[in-house]
């Protein structure tokens, strides 16, 4: 199976930024897309931004003109660049990948998740 490992999520202050980053290995062979989503306590998880190997991106309507979301696709890697970020954003958020594995399965994986916390 594929494993995700995520970073750069922490504690920063609202109006500030965060950089996300979400690393894929495995015996891949092709990803179709990498997204983020989030989830909030009390709250349902939600797209933040999705995006495919052709760079076509989608994004949740609270995060739009916000967050940006790009990719390496050499390196099976795809980063979230969150600005202006508000009380509103806090959540542990969370990787997805999926694709088709070596052996031709398809995958849908997930990482454990980082928590961003923006408060005063």
């Amino acid at each position: 199976q594929v494993q995700l490992v995520e970073s750069g999520g922490g504690l920063v202050q609202p109006g500030g930024s965060l950089r996300l980053s979400c690393a894929a290995s495995g015996s891949i062979l092709s990803i179709y897309a990498m997204g983020w989503y989030r989830q909030a306590p009390g709250k349902q998880r939600e797209l933040v931004a999705s995006i495919t190997s052709g760079g076509s991106t989608n994004y949740g309507d609270l995060v739009k003109g916000r967050f940006t979301i790009s990719r390496d696709n050499a390196k099976n890697t795809v980063y979230l660049q969150m600005n202006s970020l508000k009380p509103e954003d806090t959540a542990v958020y969370t990787c997805n990948t999926r694709g088709k594995l070596g052996d031709g399965r398809t995958f849908d994986s997930w990482g454990q998740g980082t928590q961003v916390t923006v408060s005063s």
